[in-house]
């Protein structure tokens, strides 16, 4: 196929063709030979000339074609072709059969293209352009080898959906990702949480097995004092030795209480019948009695002073018997 550029004569009878191209020549407006690349000499009196060259580089063609997909969506897909002739031997059938290559490859990918896509949804579109891109291929060389044209490759370039088709895929995309992302964060925190829950239950058990040993401990430490005690004091039983060490054990235990100012523990005694409200109502009595008390005790030394010539007086306070308090009393037994 001639590029349009005149090839001059070196001289009547000699011509020059460029590299990469062959030139076609006619004598008297008939095919005559082809010729390639170099100096050669032509017939110029009998009407030889070069009709035009054909070029045997490799050519490409970039096709943008825009179909619908199976589920209505419009989409552009980018082809590319690249092509080249078989030789020089096709030459002739390259420059004579066909006007404009390209015009009749841009057909066929069309063709094809709209015939394959609209077959698939937007998702296979992207996932099969290879088929695509063998089809185009395997179509073009059917029909472009009877014009001595050979189809190198054929490439998808590109599948560019509608903007807002694209948009709301990158969406979904999204959408997908963050649901994923809550998942993982939630199976991470189960797993946290059960972690933990069996540190914890590991760390009670440990602490459960270090108080029984320490018990453990107390009770033999326990025994062995009571068997030397007894032992060492005639007549003591392990009851007495055992009360013993109980009153010890109390009386540490309030030492202790009393060192730290800010305890905020009480401990209160208490009966076998475990009635706390009569405790603290027992204690309340106590309480009432000798505040009583003190205030008889105080009142007599009072008399005593302001009448001291009469200390046995009938109506001195001295000669007064206590205050009776048998409600309280009465209250507190019950």
């Amino acid at each position: 196929m001639s590029d349009g550029q005149f090839i001059p004569p070196c001289c009547l009878c000699f011509v020059c063709v460029p590299q990469s191209q062959v030139a076609v020549l006619e004598q008297c407006g008939k095919f005559s030979r082809v010729v390639d690349p170099g100096c050669h000499f032509i017939n110029c009196f009998l009407c030889e000339w070069i009709a035009g060259l054909v070029t045997v580089r490799l050519q490409q063609l970039d096709v943008n074609v825009e179909t619908k997909t199976k589920d209505n969506v419009f989409v552009n897909v980018g082809v590319s072709v690249q092509y080249r002739v078989v030789d020089e031997h096709h030459a002739k059938d390259a420059f004579y059969k066909l006007t404009n290559p390209t015009m009749q490859i841009q057909a066929y990918i069309f063709d094809v293209v709209r015939a394959s896509v609209p077959k698939l949804i937007l998702d296979d579109v992207f996932e099969q352009k290879e088929d695509i891109a063998r089809t185009v291929k395997a179509e073009l060389e059917k029909v472009m080898s009877s014009f001595g044209y050979r189809i190198e490759q054929t490439l998808i370039t590109d599948i560019e959906p509608d903007p807002v088709v694209k948009r709301s895929m990158n969406e979904i995309n999204s959408a997908a990702r963050l649901r994923l992302a809550a998942t993982e964060k939630a199976e991470a925190e189960k797993m946290l949480q059960v972690k933990l829950s069996e540190a914890e239950a590991e760390s009670r058990y440990l602490s459960g097995v270090g108080m029984a040993r320490q018990r453990q401990a107390i009770v033999d430490g326990l025994r062995e004092s009571v068997v030397g005690f007894s032992k060492s004091v005639d007549g003591t039983s392990a009851k007495d030795v055992m009360d013993l060490v109980l009153i010890s054990q109390y009386f540490d235990t309030m030492k202790d209480i009393g060192s730290h100012p800010k305890n905020t523990t009480v401990f209160m005694p208490t009966v076998r019948e475990g009635d706390i409200a009569g405790q603290i109502r027992g204690g309340v009595m106590q309480g009432a009695l000798a505040i009583a008390a003190q205030g008889w005790e105080r009142s007599g030394v009072d008399s005593r002073q302001s009448n001291p010539t009469s200390p046995t007086s009938p109506t001195s306070p001295t000669s007064q018997s206590p205050p009776q308090v048998p409600v309280m009393n009465s209250v507190y037994n019950r």
